[in-house]
């Protein structure tokens, strides 16, 4: 089968159930509690310096350390219930070269991924922009910022969702690849830090931040590359398990 045919199969399954609509009402959900954090807000003395400045909005706006966790979760339900639904089988039977099918599945979870994570901010930073109006602070990101900021979200999603779909690829379970990845975004950073403090750069979030601007922890290309890195080591795992396991 056409490789971009896989691809336009993968995502025809990913849109044609309830499940994008879920995370986007999750997305549109968070937008609007950042918009109700800006207007009702305020700092211990009554203040609100945290949107006081071009640093501190871009800080509130940068979207993609949830992008990663969210999208994640998104990869994560969506190779998992394949599995568990048995719909993987047919998809198997149609292409018999399985790393063709695992490798479709990773790029059309990626795009979508990406996407969340794109609509996530645009949605956050429009939030931001239309309440600013009502405190005493004008709207003070640059172009350039909000750029930085839909754009590393839109990676974070991207690797986020290949990092769960890979999970979700292993444990052929939808509740254990959802447990997997908060395991593995949420759980498990806090508790690698405390065992290697040098390893606080390195875990998703920080390099996420690190993406939009608001932390320095290490260098763009750096964060880039430790990004993917978490998302590739589980999808290439799963990609190995895949094409020596039986289907289901």
């Amino acid at each position: 089968m056409n490789w971009l045919r896989l691809i336009r199969g993968e995502l025809r399954k990913l849109t044609s159930t309830r499940m994008p609509w879920a995370f986007l009402a999750v997305l549109i959900a968070i937008s609007a509690t950042t918009a109700i954090a800006v207007i009702y807000g305020t700092d211990m003395d009554g203040t609100k310096t945290f949107i006081s400045t071009a640093a501190d909005q871009r800080s509130l706006m940068a979207f993609a350390a949830n992008a990663t966790m969210i999208a994640g979760l998104f990869g994560a339900i969506a190779v998992a219930r394949e599995y568990g639904h048995g719909t993987v089988v047919p998809t198997f039977l149609a292409s018999p070269r399985r790393h063709r099918t695992v490798l479709a599945q990773l790029a059309a979870v990626s795009l979508a991924g990406g996407g969340l994570g794109l609509v996530g901010a645009a949605l956050t930073v429009g939030g931001v922009a239309l309440t600013l109006p009502t405190t005493d602070y004008d709207f003070m990101v640059s172009t350039g910022g909000v750029t930085a900021v839909l754009a590393a979200s839109t990676f974070a999603g991207a690797a986020g969702a290949v990092l769960g779909a890979g999970i979700g690829a292993l444990v052929r379970n939808t509740g254990g690849a959802v447990t997997g990845t908060v395991l593995l975004l949420i759980v498990a950073p806090p508790l690698i830090v405390q065992l290697v403090s040098d390893a606080t750069s390195w875990v998703p979030s920080t390099l996420a931040n690190v993406l939009s601007g608001v932390g320095h922890d290490v260098s763009r290309p750096a964060a880039l590359a430790a990004l993917a890195a978490w998302a590739i080591i589980p999808a290439l795992v799963a990609l190995i398990a895949v094409n020596k396991r039986d289907v289901v």
